[in-house]
């Protein structure tokens, strides 16, 4: 009787604890998650803001979004879009687009591309590349992504949007030519849609 009593006032113990850290998780859940998402929101408007000045939108941009249908020169899944505007007008486009092709898988690339078709900004955001290789494309291990600022399909032209290992006008890294080339091949890629589906995109 003595070990059921016992056993009984332990599981009622244990029940307790229970109900009482459940309801202390589901309050620091309530009193956080404002600040967490301001915070996530904070961090987003800052990676805009790296790869498209602010002084070119006055827009909301994690609002002014829309979903592209899966294209395989987007890496064949829907892609969102964030659409930048001044004045009312269409500056730019920021795709969350996908790199096939690396070493260790695909690669998330932020692409920013204004309306003239010139990019702005890139920033390679989801990665498993390499620790001290690949991963340098990862503006957190070298400056390589800011190479892609201010060009075009016109600058350097199609024959130029390929490493300098195979014949184009972009470094590789040493020891890692695979992430380099599907980084240059998926803003190529960004371009390359941007380019077909201009009209569409700009009267958004």
């Amino acid at each position: 009787m003595d070990l059921i009593a016992s056993i009984r006032r332990n599981s009622i113990g244990l029940g307790i604890f229970a109900i009482l850290t459940a309801g202390l998780i589901a309050t620091i859940h309530l009193v956080t998650k404002d600040t967490i998402a301001n915070n996530m929101l904070k961090a987003q408007i800052a990676a805009f803001n790296d790869i498209l000045p602010a002084s070119r939108y006055d827009n909301d941009l994690t609002k002014d979004t829309a979903i592209l249908p899966a294209d395989k020169l987007l890496g064949g899944a829907p892609v969102k879009i964030h659409i930048a505007r001044k004045n009312g007008q269409v500056s730019a486009i920021i795709f969350e687009t996908v790199a096939p092709g690396g070493y260790n898988g695909s690669l998330g690339l932020l692409v920013s591309v204004d309306r003239n078709g010139i990019v702005t900004g890139a920033r390679v955001i989801s990665q498993n590349e390499t620790p001290g290789l690949g991963d340098k494309v990862d503006i957190k291990k070298s400056n390589w992504i800011l190479s892609f600022n201010g060009h075009s399909l016109g600058n350097p032209g199609l024959a130029g949007w390929k490493v300098k290992k195979d014949g184009g006008d972009f470094d590789q890294f040493t020891g890692a030519t695979i992430t380099p080339r599907a980084v240059v091949r998926g803003i190529k890629n960004t371009l390359i849609y941007f380019k077909q589906h201009k009209d569409s995109l700009l009267a958004r």
